[in-house]
């Protein structure tokens, strides 16, 4: 399953405001409200707390990938968040994530949640994929991107 096919333009936001690692994953979760992929908005979130406690997803170069399978969670589902001016993570590389990308799945889809996960993480490996998303001007010109690349 390709990205662009589970990134709805709903579930983008690029100019997410916190600078908080917690307030930046709710505000990215909140975008996900009354979404049908999502059954408990809270219970997920929760999820991705106490993933994020077992060790930061702020895997350098920008990038953050927050994800947790969850019972509130109905179907694979992705949001995106891009802060400009960056969210500290923890990352490994002790720089602040701009790309923000929140995986949530269900506990029975484990296949495809970690193939999605390695998915998403050998085209943002692609430095210009990542400024290609840093300069996107809108939710449509993100999904384009990832369109493009997925060709």
């Amino acid at each position: 399953m390709k990205i662009s096919e589970l990134l709805d333009s709903n579930f983008i936001k690029l100019d997410v405001e916190s600078k908080d690692k917690r307030e930046a994953i709710k505000e990215i979760v909140d975008l996900m409200q009354g979404c049908s992929q999502i059954e408990d908005l809270d219970s997920f979130l929760g999820d991705i707390y106490a993933r994020e406690k077992l060790g930061s997803t702020g895997i350098g170069e920008g990038i953050a990938l927050p994800h947790a399978r969850s019972k509130g969670v109905k179907r694979l589902t992705i949001s995106f968040g891009r802060s400009l001016s960056g969210v500290d993570f923890d990352a490994l590389d002790a720089n602040p994530a701009h790309l923000i990308f929140l995986i949530g799945t269900p506990f029975d889809d484990v296949g495809n949640y970690l193939k999605t996960l390695a998915q998403l993480s050998r085209l943002l490996k692609k430095e210009y994929f990542r400024k290609k998303l840093l300069l996107a001007e809108s939710k449509e010109e993100v999904l384009s991107i990832f369109k493009e690349t997925e060709e």
